[in-house]
């Protein structure tokens, strides 16, 4: 049985503060804002490149804003994102290097945090593709 991850839920106090904040300045696609009925508004937003999304909104996400931390998405170079991102006034620290590859971490105006990963070199096979997982 397969098992794909779809939504991942963003709690958020201003929804339209983070969603221009996701959208303008990291990119997201905004997929879907609707408000099926007045006590709800749903939020889909999707990351470059990403089958799955995030869901922000009004009366769709129970937890306290700012207390998603760590969700982390793959990048191809933790310095160009990180270049990228400051141009778009997206405060950051420095890329962060481990054996287990480059971070960059960002925080949403709420206090949620992302953590942008480039992956080593170990996990890629030598025609650049990466290897399954478990194959490291």
């Amino acid at each position: 049985m397969d098992f794909k991850l779809e939504i991942v839920p963003m709690p958020v106090a201003d929804v339209d503060r983070a969603k221009a904040f996701y959208t303008d300045q990291l990119g997201f696609h905004a997929d879907f804002d609707q408000r099926p009925t007045p006590e709800i508004r749903f939020v889909q937003l999707t990351p470059p490149g990403s089958a799955c999304s995030i869901v922000m909104g009004e009366g769709v996400v129970h937890m306290q804003p700012g207390s998603q931390q760590g969700v982390m998405f793959v990048i191809e170079d933790a310095d160009a994102a990180h270049d990228e991102l400051s141009a778009k006034g997206v405060e950051l620290g420095p890329v962060d290097e481990q054996p287990w590859g480059r971070f960059v971490y960002v925080t949403d105006p709420d206090g949620n945090q992302l953590v942008l990963q480039q992956l080593p070199a170990y996990a890629f096979d030598s025609d650049g593709n990466r290897k399954a997982p478990g194959a490291h």
